[in-house]
């Protein structure tokens, strides 16, 4: 499985290292155990802050009267949650969805915070940073008396659950050649349907949100090793000019992976003198205005944000609506979990064979038409509205996998971090918003199943301007992505060929 490159003009990483070895292996495995606290953070609200049955406590009131005092909760499934501690009910009803609107805030600013952070002080350190963060404020959530501490410190934690996300995935997209870059960047997303799956057993377990909200963030504090045992980006180290520290992360992986170490370090120098990287030290990396300042980069950043942005939306937009099935809802949640895997797996085919662009084509069609056909069919037969949430949902879940790689592979290195975070920031704007979307059936029930189904469609059409980054070479520096799109003509009136192939 271990391969290097003999190619002059090849990727460095792939030349000394290989496109994958025992090396790359296991540290894409212990980046992996991240993605679980991703998952929990991220959907524990479920399970914190379920609807609540409730009556006066005065049976002859109303429970939303002005005269009720206290309010009964029925308690059967949960013993403690958001609602029954801090009385979310009546007129203090949404103060529950806005708490999961926090957390996607927080995700949100986490992704954008330390997509910067990791551009300007490597993979690494800001991943430890965030796993830190996300074990302090995780536990702290859990045993503040307040409802306003225990709001913030789910924004914190949410904010490093952000910043796992986005350095966790730029760094195994840095350290993976060519040819396994698709199938590991899939592999990635798997752990967080197990961690999906996992938080129903959770959630079944652990009936008292607090105890729930501290078993979930516990393990975050294993992650810390991260730090001895994680090495920083080679890649970024010779875009910021370190480097001899590049060399020593190369000559640690070569040496695991059986590989020949003698002309690594003459290999990377010679590479960074014939490359615009030599000019960089410091740590200088790029900021957000790159990813507008061109015209190439501009129309990337604009198609692959929307993108994002009808992930979020649709994905918890449609999620809402399984969600009112009604049922188990410790079996509701597992099948949300389980219908995303063989999505995840269809993505991993699809990927290779269709490429990037018509992948996340095909997703967002499949999608659009299969919740737009929600609004219009009758509810009879029952199955059938569900069965096409279903299928949206698994559109979703194809076009999630394919936007963190098809981002991930657009942006330069020298901007891939504020690129994958600023373009992931983008779904929890979407998330964030899809509640309120979903609350428009109030004024006509067909008004949410027409915006989740447009937008995904909209998507399909912005890929369009995209190039096809199947087998490519990863741009360093944004002048070189410029320089790919405009040497390279169109094939047949297709951008797809705009960067350099590595076949």
């Amino acid at each position: 499985m271990t391969t290097a490159t003999g190619s002059g003009r090849g990727d460095i990483v792939e030349k000394t290292i290989g496109v994958l070895g025992k090396w790359q292996i296991l540290v894409c495995l212990a980046i992996f155990l991240v993605k679980f606290p991703v998952a929990w953070h991220q959907l524990n609200i479920v399970f914190e802050a379920p609807p609540a049955q409730f009556s006066c406590g005065n049976s002859t009131l109303e429970p939303c009267s002005e005269e009720c005092q206290e309010h009964v909760f029925n308690r059967s499934i949960f013993t403690e949650t958001l609602i029954t501690q801090f009385d979310l009910v009546c007129g203090r009803s949404y103060i529950a969805p806005m708490a999961q609107t926090i957390t996607m805030l927080g995700i949100l600013f986490g992704n954008l915070v330390f997509g910067y952070l990791s551009d300007r002080f490597g993979r690494k350190n800001p991943l430890v940073w965030a796993v830190i963060l996300q074990f302090l404020a995780g536990v702290a959530a859990a045993f503040m008396p307040w409802l306003p501490l225990v709001l913030f410190m789910r924004f914190l934690s949410a904010m490093a659950t952000g910043g796992t996300m986005v350095t966790s995935f730029v760094l195994v997209m840095e350290l993976i050649g060519t040819k396994w870059r698709t199938t590991i960047g899939i592999m990635y997303q798997i752990p967080f349907d197990f961690g999906h799956l996992s938080l129903a057993l959770f959630g079944y377990l652990i009936r008292d949100w607090r105890y729930l909200q501290a078993a979930i963030s516990v393990p975050s504090l294993l992650l810390v090793a991260y730090y001895w045992v994680l090495p920083e980006s080679p890649r970024w180290l010779m875009t910021v000019g370190k480097t001899q520290e590049a060399v020593e992360v190369l000559e640690r992986g070569a040496k695991r992976n059986d590989l020949p170490v003698d002309s690594i370090k003459q290999d990377v120098e010679e590479f960074v003198q014939k490359s615009d990287l030599k000019n960089r030290s410091g740590g200088q990396g790029g900021n957000a205005l790159d990813l507008i300042k061109t015209p190439v980069i501009r129309v990337y950043t604009i198609c692959i944000c929307f993108n994002w942005l009808v992930c979020g939306l649709c994905f918890f937009g449609v999620a809402q609506y399984i969600g009112r099935l009604g049922g188990n809802i410790f079996i509701n949640v597992a099948i949300s979990g389980v219908i995303q895997v063989p999505g995840t797996f269809f993505a991993l085919w699809s990927l290779e064979a269709l490429g990037r662009r018509n992948s996340l084509i095909l997703a967002n069609v499949v999608a659009g038409v299969s919740v737009l056909l929600i609004g219009v069919v009758p509810d009879d037969p029952t199955w059938l509205k569900p069965s096409l949430s279903f299928i949206g949902i698994l559109g979703m879940a194809v076009c999630f996998p394919t936007v963190y790689i098809y981002s991930g592979e657009l942006f330069p290195t020298l901007i891939r971090n504020i690129g994958v975070g600023t373009s992931s920031m983008c779904a929890r704007i979407g998330s964030m918003t899809a509640p309120f979307v979903a609350g428009l059936s109030t004024v006509a029930p067909w008004v949410p199943t027409l915006i989740f189904g447009i937008m995904p469609l909209v998507g399909a059409v912005l890929c369009l301007k995209l190039p096809e980054t199947l087998n490519c070479k990863l741009p360093d520096t944004i002048e070189e992505a410029e320089k790919y799109a405009k040497e390279k003509p169109t094939t047949n009136g297709n951008s797809n060929e705009m960067f350099d192939r590595r076949e």
